[in-house]
């Protein structure tokens, strides 16, 4: 089964993007991205397939995967009763480490992680111990401080001299082959056109479906509907938009896609929890706090 591309936005004033999901999530799938990625498991076991491995996790499990390794976890959960927070993310472009290898030659030892990445790599419980705190404050994390958070979990993997290699070395990505699938055109034209104003009936006629095909098949490779999936991503890109930019409210509605302010408030408000204004006053207050 060909994986599906998830699409992955760094903010543009940002190097890398840090998260965090609970379980179960749109994004646990068998699926694919060209950026870099560190998984630290938090919460659950099952199992986990990265390339063509099979493998046992539980909390502490801590992976990095190269470009375009298709990887997923698969938490075992009785009666599926949902966790809150299963992992910690950080992802990063190729074309972010090259520059910083560039400007910084101390850096260069790390091509060595990032060429072994390719295959994925699981480091010690040990590591993943250390890497956790580090992790967690990433999230919150800004400026000059988030800088040396990514240096000091660099450093801890490539000096974790017990890592090793996941998937097998006959094992090659073919992200020409994965972006060939149906669904991969319509994502990638979804991430590269979010604030046009998208139509399912214009996507379905993209990969030529029909649009109860496409839809059917949109919510089974995502694991939500069309529109849900567009407004996640719109929510998010606005998110960064309040915290980084002086644009007002209205003008992060119209950019982000939304077509009415009202829709863009109420959305806004389904997934964060709070208004636009709220979320911009209460990330302004984390970014001035002391020791973030």
């Amino acid at each position: 089964m060909k994986p599906d591309l998830e699409v992955v936005r760094v903010p543009a004033d940002e190097s890398f993007t840090a998260w965090s999901h609970g379980y179960p999530y749109r994004t646990v799938r068998w699926h694919f991205h060209p950026e870099y990625e560190i998984q630290l498991i938090t919460d659950t076991s099952g199992k986990y397939f990265v390339g063509d491995y099979i493998g046992d996790f539980e909390p502490g499990n801590l992976v990095m995967s190269g470009p375009n390794l298709p990887h997923n976890w698969v938490s075992e959960l009785p009666d599926n009763q949902p966790v809150p927070q299963r992992c910690l993310i950080l992802q990063f472009t190729a074309e972010f480490m090259a520059k910083a290898i560039a400007a910084f030659p101390e850096l260069q030892p790390v091509v060595t992680l990032l060429d072994e990445s390719r295959s994925g790599l699981l480091f010690t419980p040990e590591a993943g111990a250390a890497a956790r705190p580090l992790m967690q404050a990433l999230l919150e994390a800004r400026g000059c401080r988030r800088v040396m958070l990514f240096l000091s979990l660099l450093d801890l993997l490539l000096h974790d001299s017990e890592r090793r290699k996941l998937s097998s070395p006959s094992y090659l990505p073919d992200p020409h082959s994965y972006m060939a699938s149906k669904i991969n055109l319509a994502l990638a034209y979804i991430g590269k056109n979010l604030s046009t104003d998208l139509r399912e009936s214009e996507l379905a006629e993209l990969i030529g479906q029909n649009v109860s095909s496409f839809s059917r098949s949109f919510s089974k490779h995502t694991g939500i509907s069309f529109v849900q999936y567009v407004n996640l991503l719109r929510i998010k890109l606005s998110c960064e938009m309040l915290s980084n930019s002086a644009l007002s409210i209205t003008d992060i509605c119209y950019q982000v896609g939304f077509n009415n302010l009202s829709n863009f408030n109420r959305q806004f408000l389904a997934h964060k929890g709070i208004s636009p204004s709220k979320f911009r006053r209460y990330d302004g207050l984390k970014t001035a706090a002391p020791g973030t």
